[in-house]
């Protein structure tokens, strides 16, 4: 059916309930929206749903949401273990509660036992939960960091990570498969509930996760020591970090944790944010104005769902707080583990720490310091957690940490999923061991960039919105696949990788080798002096992402280096 013909399907059949009639109703002379709400399908994609929340096939309702549930439960009955259950967890955005239900009662309704939390947890918890009771899958109802308007849909299975090939493509197949409504399935919930078939969780699942968090804590003795001296400035961002953030801080010690009022309830509308992402620098508006007032050493802020934290911490140089990136903070953490895991003789045999292809390079003298094997995966922390599984299954490495640039990591494996809860803790002992040192988070960056390089990272995105969109982003990345830079400026491309082909190219010799990694829609250039630049389309957004990095000899040396790689590249994109 076109557009048009979905659009009088949905608001004439008894199957689709009066409101969203209504609403769509209520569009009928705007067809310019008409064809948006139904010129698609909204994409079941490799970690599952993510969209405008509204009627019609292409947003976020509970159809939609029931139709990706019903694939999954057709993948489930066909290739996993019904009789294991599966996880739901959400976060604080408008109809994830519902969504959530949705969820469960279409899993119901196909013999599939569903475990759903009592109210809002974070995304890492859900990973957590699922590992713990046993679950054959989990469903994390969530739009991340996108702005109110979104929600999604993200898929993990058994082993806690969220689905990765071949799985995700099997249940894009069963979704895709479905095409009447009226075959998906769903059930009264007092009735699942009376079949064994709905089970709220929360509690006991909240205290399990604490327990391992602590778990990972080195020196205790020096958070007793420092604990009532550290500042420390929090804000959920309106999500789900609140709770779980200030209870493990409480139960370390830390006493002066100052949670940012207005930020501190689950506001679906993000009422006093323009973006509720900790990478913008807006966000931390109400949380520096608060760490002004109370003197704080650090600054922390997670996003809706708490797998990825922001950092500000205080330059006593200047008296200014200083912005750390995802790649800064996970360095700090990666730095302080392996080197005091190092000194305590705690180490695991074989340590790995694993991170992506658009992570810092700063990752790989690290690891060379401390003997450490570096392991880099494709964009997404999906693969960093099937690393995990995969050290488990062969009895090989021992994961000591994961990171990714997009201000994601892990410390443990009691998740498989980027944990913000985890990362909190994690570096506030590293800002207590800084403070028993007269130091502060900033003094230690600025140790780790003299003792390894001056490394810095940025991003420049190109936006495709509507129908056109995709084809505009498609034909971008095929002209830098087909005909790739031979130089940006003054910097020679060395190698030229082709993640959707599994090629490295030698730009001199020609020379070919595989990548290695599974086959995605990523280019990468290799530059000399450790620089590089690396494209991908966002999964979860109509953009097309640059990320490029480079070596400086200072922290002014390396910006200078990093905005003249970024406007070259612009001028190859064209």
């Amino acid at each position: 059916m076109g557009y048009k013909e979905n659009y009088d399907y949905w608001i004439s059949d008894d199957y689709f309930d009066q409101a969203t009639k209504d609403e769509l109703l209520a569009i009928k002379d705007n067809e310019a929206e008409i064809e948006d709400r139904f010129y698609k399908e909204l994409e079941f994609g490799t970690g599952g749903l993510r969209g405008v929340i509204g009627a019609g096939t292409n947003r976020m309702n509970i159809y939609t949401v029931r139709k990706a549930t019903q694939g999954l439960a057709n993948y489930i009955l066909k290739h996993g273990d019904p009789k294991k259950g599966v996880a739901i967890s959400c976060d604080n955005r408008r109809m994830s509660p519902e969504f959530s239900r949705e969820t469960a009662l279409c899993l119901a309704a196909n013999g599939i036992k569903a475990y759903i939390f009592d109210s809002l947890r974070p995304t890492p918890e859900l990973s957590f939960a699922l590992r713990e009771l046993g679950c054959t899958a989990g469903v994390m109802v969530t739009a991340s960091h996108n702005p109110p308007e979104y929600n999604g849909y993200k898929v993990y299975w058994e082993d806690g990570a969220q689905i990765t090939a071949p799985i995700d493509k099997d249940i894009i197949t069963e979704v895709k498969s479905i095409t009447d409504y009226h075959t998906v399935k769903t059930m009264d919930k007092d009735a699942a509930v009376a079949a064994g078939l709905y089970e709220v969780i929360g509690k006991e699942i909240d205290d399990k996760y604490m327990a391992e968090l602590k778990k990972q804590i080195i020196h205790p003795e020096v958070i007793k020591e420092v604990a009532k001296d550290l500042k420390i400035v929090y804000t959920p961002l309106c999500g789900t970090g609140n709770l779980p953030v200030q209870r493990i801080l409480k139960e370390l010690g830390f006493e002066n944790v100052y949670v940012v009022e207005e930020q501190k309830g689950p506001d679906p509308n993000f009422t006093t944010l323009e973006y509720p992402n900790p990478e913008d620098p807006k966000a931390f508006t109400y949380a520096l104005r608060l760490a002004k007032e109370k003197d704080a050493d650090i600054v922390l802020a997670t996003d809706p769902d708490a797998d990825r934290l922001g950092v500000y911490a205080k330059d006593t140089k200047t008296g200014e707080y200083v912005s750390f990136t995802g790649n800064m903070s996970g360095m700090l953490i990666a730095e302080y583990i392996l080197r005091e895991r190092t000194a305590t003789g705690t180490m695991p045999a074989d340590p790995a720490l694993v991170t992506t292809i658009v992570t810092t390079n700063m990752t790989r003298p690290i690891t060379a310091a401390y003997g450490v094997k570096l392991i880099e995966v494709l964009t997404g922390f999906k693969y960093i957690g099937e690393q995990i599984k995969w050290f488990e299954q062969k009895g090989t490495n021992h994961y000591v940490f994961g990171l990714e640039e997009s201000y994601g990591c892990l410390v443990g494996t009691h998740a498989r999923d980027k944990d913000a809860i985890v990362a909190v803790m994690a570096l506030c002992e590293v800002a207590s061991f800084c403070k028993k040192q007269g130091k502060t988070l900033w003094d230690m960056m600025i140790d780790v960039y003299e003792k390894y390089g001056y490394y810095k990272e940025t991003q420049y995105t190109i936006t495709m919105k509507g129908i056109d969109g995709a084809k505009q982003i498609a034909d971008t990345m095929e002209k830098l696949r087909n005909n790739p830079p031979k130089a940006f400026g003054d910097l020679k491309v060395l190698k030229f990788r082709d993640y959707e082909k599994d090629v490295i190219v030698d730009m001199e010799t020609g020379e070919k080798t595989s990548t290695g990694l599974p086959k995605s829609n990523v280019l990468y250039f290799e530059l000399p002096d450790d620089f590089w630049c690396c494209a991908r389309p966002s999964g979860t957004e109509p953009k097309i992402k640059f990320y490029m990095g480079v070596k400086g000899t200072s922290i002014e040396d390396a910006k200078e280096k990093v905005e003249k790689l970024t406007e070259e590249v612009k001028k190859a994109v064209g």
